[in-house]
Formats: structure tokens, sequence, C-alpha cells
């Protein structure tokens, strides 16, 4: 779960990062079995995280202490 608008910037960062993967992986695959196969890993992950942001922007930040307390209990 994302925390702060740290945590955040991160994510978005990486979501950066797995997306040029696969990008570069659709360019130097040949194989459509081989390219699903590596490509599905990054796609799940980048998934989880689209998901963890909507949660995350979806809370006003004076919910978020209220959210965490009960994440941490």
């Amino acid at each position: 779960m994302i925390k702060n608008d740290r945590e955040l910037q991160v994510t978005i960062e990486r979501i950066g990062y797995f997306q040029q993967q696969v990008a570069h992986l659709r360019q130097v695959e040949t194989n459509p079995v081989n390219y699903r196969l590596a490509v599905s890993g990054y796609l799940a992950e980048l998934d989880r995280m689209y998901l963890e942001i909507r949660d995350y922007l979806w809370l006003h930040p004076s919910e978020m202490s209220d959210t965490l307390a009960l994440v941490n209990n």
C-alpha cells in the first residue's frame, strides 16, 4: 500500500521502467509465445501498481491516517 506522496512518485517511476521493459521486449522478441512468457510478470506487476495508485489517490489526505492505522493493526 502506498502511504505517502514519495511512495507514489517511486511507484510512478517504477511503472515507467516496467513499461519500457515491455516495449523493449516487443521490439526484440520474435516468438509470440516467448514474448508473452517474458512480459507476463511485468504486466501483472503493472496491474498491481496501478491498483495501488488508484487506491492511494481515492483517499483524501485526511483519511490516510485512519486507513494506515487499520492496515497496521
